[in-house]
């Protein structure tokens, strides 16, 4: 029983290692190497290399999928080169097993000692990522060395034989075997390594070993398919494809599995070295096989994954990558991109707002409802999502920037929510008692909602670049729609006073709009406060003057006789 719990926890070892590179590789280099993947999908051979590339880095053929299939989910690549990128990937996944099973125990130790000194005192920067790359990277070589032994003792126990008495060499149920092998471990290169360590140690034959491997590798296709489950139908063919390579992969071997046994028997080279060379020869031999036929594997799997119709109306994130969350600086520009795509629906949201005060269209007001439920929607994405990411990695500067997308984001979706309800107090007050406001009143209200519009779009502005000038600006603006804002209030007060008959009408709604559009300025604004922010004195408020020191905006000619006509009401 200890035996098998040595064995098992060696394994999870093994697996826990790969996780650790992989991840460590993806948060220090992960927008490097989506780069290259991005940009060698014109070249099929370069397309190929760049999948045995980045796969030899992150230790894991289910780490590129991910990446293929967000890109192609996301638009940005076809799928006949992220197919080739996959092919890359399993023979970057056979070479890796390779090195892997070299004599280095003496790196083990070496890697985890600098890996740990490294980690510990620079966590949060660069070098702790790769510190923490080596320790995975030791973890990986430390744990094949106790696969080794906890394998010898198993090897001469009494019921062992009993135990692979089933797995005679028949290679479709070794398949099958080696296919939970990668399922279990996660990873067909743990898989393959156990398997390599288990033949050599005796426990299994050679004949047994060979399935196993075709196996894992169909297993991590199958791993690589349960993964991208949730994605679009774009990004599921990439993995659809992968998959339907390595099943044909099998049947291609199972007429050459037994003279392809006894030329490998006759060989004078150790089993486990036998089932490595086997598995680098074997994906190396069929991927540039199926290299050529890309497109007609990316065409089949478009018939076998089509488009769905879409259920309803409402948006799907488009930018958030569940791929990036390891990697924090992509996944966070992922966040600003899909929060920028609110600030556009609530853009639209104005547009329409300014339809139904000037006309009061019903079909603008519908508009707007559909357009808060698609703000709603992206809202609780961007939540979920930056919810997901590891904040204890991030940076000072990524924990801000993390801090103003949530931010920006909870006020984007309240002003949704303040839009939708000052067309309901139109569709509601005015049009049933067919009211209308005054010629005067209209046009104050049209020319609120254009500095309304305006400061929107600073305020994405500032706080995509976060430039300070832009955002003392947005300030300056934003006291200038206050003061706006009061002397059109007082204003419509003194046409009250003229018993305006319009205005008398809608005098409740009118004042309730510009209090509404103050609320809406603000949350506008926002973005302004996290860019001045300091250190020492905690967010800037406009109250307080010119945050940077400059002197108060001047008087606009305009302002000088409104607030002669607010003083005489």
């Amino acid at each position: 029983m200890l035996t098998l719990l040595n064995l098992l926890s060696s394994i999870a070892l093994l697996v826990w290692g790969t996780h650790i590179v992989r991840t460590g590789i993806l948060r220090v280099y992960g927008s490097q190497l989506r780069h290259i993947l991005a940009h060698n999908m014109h070249n099929r051979l370069m397309a190929f290399a760049a999948g045995i590339g980045v796969t030899a880095l992150v230790q894991s053929s289910n780490a590129t999928a991910l990446l293929a299939t967000s890109f192609v989910g996301q638009g940005l690549m076809a799928l006949p080169p992220a197919l080739t990128i996959m092919l890359g990937a399993d023979v970057g996944t056979a070479l890796m097993a390779r090195v892997l099973t070299l004599d280095l125990s003496w790196l083990s130790p070496l890697l985890i000692f600098l890996g740990v000194l490294l980690f510990l005192s620079r966590k949060q920067s660069r070098v702790g990522q790769v510190g923490r790359v080596a320790i995975g990277l030791g973890l990986i070589i430390l744990a094949l060395e106790l696969i080794v032994s906890a394998t010898e003792p198993i090897a001469h126990a009494n019921g062992i034989d009993v135990l692979f008495a089933s797995l005679t060499g028949d290679l479709l149920l070794d398949a099958l075997v080696g296919a939970l092998f990668a399922l279990l471990t996660y990873s067909s290169l743990a898989a393959v390594l156990l398997t390599a360590t288990l033949v050599g140690a005796g426990v299994i034959g050679l004949p047994v070993a060979i399935g196993v491997v075709i196996g894992a590798n169909i297993g991590s296709g199958v791993l690589a398919l349960i993964n991208t489950s949730m994605q679009s139908a774009a990004g599921r063919r990439v993995a659809l494809g992968s998959l339907l390579y390595k099943l044909i992969g099998l049947l291609l071997v199972v007429p050459l599995s037994t003279p392809l046994v006894h030329w490998m028997s006759e060989l004078k080279v150790s089993p486990a070295t036998l089932v490595i060379g086997f598995h680098v020869a074997y994906n190396s031999l069929r991927c540039l096989l199926m290299l050529p036929t890309v497109g007609l594997m990316a065409r089949l799997c478009t018939v076998l994954l089509p488009e769905r119709a879409v259920e309803n109306g409402v948006a799907k994130p488009r930018h958030l990558d569940q791929t990036a969350l390891d990697t924090p600086s992509l996944a966070l520009s992922n966040a600003v991109r899909e929060t920028l795509r609110i600030g556009d629906l609530i853009e639209q949201m104005l547009a329409r707002l300014l339809e139904v005060l000037r006309e009061g269209s019903s079909e603008s007001g519908r508009t707007i409802r559909r357009l808060d439920d698609d703000v709603d929607a992206l809202y609780n994405a961007v939540k979920l999502y930056l919810a997901r990411m590891p904040r204890d990695d991030l940076g000072e500067h990524d924990n801000r920037r993390w801090a103003e997308i949530i931010e920006l984001a909870v006020n984007l979706e309240h002003a949704g929510d303040l839009i939708e309800q000052m067309v309901g107090k139109l569709q509601s007050h005015k049009r049933p008692r067919h009211q209308a406001f005054s010629d005067m009143g209209l046009e104050e209200l049209s020319e609120l909602h254009a500095d309304l519009t305006a400061n929107l779009r600073l305020g994405l502005n500032v706080f995509l670049s976060g430039d300070r000038i832009s955002a003392s600006q947005l300030l300056r603006e934003k006291r200038r729609f206050r003061l706006r804002e009061r002397k059109l209030a007082h204003a419509h007060v003194n046409r009250l006073s003229r018993q305006v008959t319009q205005s008398l009408e809608t005098s409740s709604l009118h004042l309730e709009l510009i209090a509404d559009m103050k609320r809406l300025n603000s949350l506008f604004c926002s973005s302004a406060y996290a860019v001045l922010e300091n250190e020492d004195t905690g967010a800037l408020h406009a109250d307080l003057g010119d945050p940077i020191g400059e002197p108060a905006p001047a008087a606009e000619p305009g302002d000088a006789s409104m607030a002669l006509r607010t003083a005489q009401d």
